[in-house]
């Protein structure tokens, strides 16, 4: 099920309130970051993630799990730029809510991993676990490399492309080349292609550069 950025910030408000024991409305309002009508309550009701009892706001069926993961990304953010990044109180915020949206299972598992599988954000609220959590993981298995550093016949998940880095980056998102997009270098020489889905692209090297790709096993 895809869901739209709003319905995951709502979907997070739900997750915060009911662990201060408050799933009223009007406390997931206050505690969401964005502004919401009772039409996208109702249609996160039709999509059967959540449900009302009187004035209390519940999950159901997947609403649980999808904010759990939303509010793991979201808090394991949060600690890699406040101890990495070393980025603080707003801009920290700022960063981990962007992130919270686009971070891909694996490279949410390797973040946790490099973490050492923190157990609460900055600020000591608790973060969910996951499964790299429960089996122990220890070891960070692939990397996050900018895609000009693929041969030939390698392939690579798009994580995020660095913002700002290119006026032509804007329609390469709307040909489709977004966060989650497998691609493959088809060469390199005498121009920087690449292939994915049913589209074949040659990149300036600029663009190459700012392109960054989760490297991934051809057996993946």
């Amino acid at each position: 099920m895809t869901t739209s950025v709003k319905q995951e910030e709502i979907l997070e408000a739900i997750w915060t309130t009911a662990e201060i024991g408050n799933s009223s409305l009007a406390a997931i309002r206050k505690r969401c970051s964005v502004d919401f009508e009772e039409a996208d309550v109702s249609e996160l009701e039709r999509l059967g993630l959540i449900t009302r009892d009187t004035d209390n706001v519940l999950f159901q069926n997947g609403g649980k799990e999808l904010a759990e993961r939303i509010v793991r990304c979201h808090r394991l953010a949060e600690v890699l730029v406040n101890s990495i990044l070393k980025l603080k109180n707003s801009a920290m915020e700022e960063v981990a809510c962007q992130l919270e949206h686009s971070l891909l299972p694996e490279v949410e598992e390797s973040i946790c991993t490099l973490l050492g599988h923190p157990e609460v954000c900055p600020d000591g609220k608790p973060i969910p676990r996951g499964s790299c959590c429960n089996h122990g993981r220890t070891v960070v298995d692939n990397t996050v490399v900018s895609l000009d550093k693929l041969e030939p016949g390698e392939s690579g998940k798009v994580t995020y492309i660095k913002p700002g880095s290119h006026s032509n980056l804007h329609q390469l998102i709307s040909l489709g080349l977004n966060p989650g997009i497998r691609v493959k270098v088809h060469r390199t020489n005498p121009a920087f292609c690449i292939k994915f889905e049913n589209t074949e692209l040659a990149l300036d090297k600029e663009i190459v550069q700012n392109i960054f790709v989760w490297r991934v096993n051809h057996t993946e």
